[in-house]
């Protein structure tokens, strides 16, 4: 099924935003829940699956469905598409800080694999699969678990990171990185986990024990701040249950709940 030709545009910069353009008859797929407005004329519809479905029938639609449950990702995917007669757009967000990727998948000329939960929107005909990790410590001890989301077609798909983003290539050479700041990779390329070395370096470093390797040639996307990382952070700067306040504005907050009468 050939992707249906869309155009686009990234808005922002730290909290971005990709506004897709549709012709007349075209269709874009994305997550439930991350439009955040659209022209109208547009209309949408949740269907079970990416639409490639549609050719296997009940039982391509219900395996579909299945895959998208083994990734904790929602059943359903909405179809946005241009009943009008010119040009029309809906943008989308991703549900936390960071940057989206857009994916050429005609000019990477490969599968793109990625974090579950890294996939936004693409045009219509972008098949969504998962793929499942051949080594126990990449399962295990990697950021991705056993089960990464691939990305297949030849059209625009758009992905998000966490902060910033960076974008490496690799020609025959090895990378190691953060478990949690890999994003996605091409298909071809070889990911394992591998133990940090030395006890101190291990347990004082602050790297944490394991660390994601990356050999071959490809293209590796890579994220500065993991939402999983963010949400620590936040957590541990937060007041604790007892209703104590913790770090700056402590005082603040001690005189906010006087003048509040607590």
């Amino acid at each position: 099924m050939k992707c249906h030709e869309v155009d686009y545009e990234i808005i922002g910069t730290s909290m971005q935003m990709v506004e897709v353009e549709l012709d007349p008859g075209e269709t874009v797929i994305a997550e439930a829940g991350a439009m955040n407005y659209m022209d109208d004329g547009i209309e949408f519809e949740t269907r079970m699956g990416d639409g490639s479905e549609a050719e296997q029938g009940l039982i391509g639609k219900l395996l579909s469905a299945g895959k998208r449950m083994m990734t904790g990702e929602s059943l359903f995917l909405t179809h946005f598409t241009n009943r009008g007669e010119g040009k029309r757009r809906v943008a989308f967000a991703s549900p936390f800080p960071g940057t989206i990727v857009p994916l050429d998948m005609g000019r990477l000329g490969r599968d793109v694999l990625c974090q579950k939960d890294s996939f936004l929107c693409a045009a219509l005909g972008t098949r969504l699969d998962i793929a499942f990790n051949k080594r126990l410590g990449a399962g295990f001890f990697g950021g991705e678990g056993f089960i990464l989301e691939r990305i297949s077609g030849d059209g625009m798909a758009f992905i998000h990171a966490g902060g910033t983003l960076v974008e490496k290539e690799l020609r025959d050479e090895t990378l190691r990185l953060d478990t949690g700041c890999l994003v996605a990779f091409t298909e071809g390329i070889d990911y394992d986990i591998e133990m940090t070395r030395g006890l101190k370096s291990m347990f004082f470093g602050g790297e944490g024990v394991f660390l994601a390797t990356l050999r071959g040639t490809g293209t590796v996307w890579i994220q500065s701040l993991p939402f999983s990382r963010l949400a620590d952070r936040i957590l541990a700067h937060a007041p604790s249950a007892g209703g104590s306040d913790q770090g700056e504005g402590s005082v603040l907050g001690g005189v906010g709940r006087l003048l509040d009468g607590d």
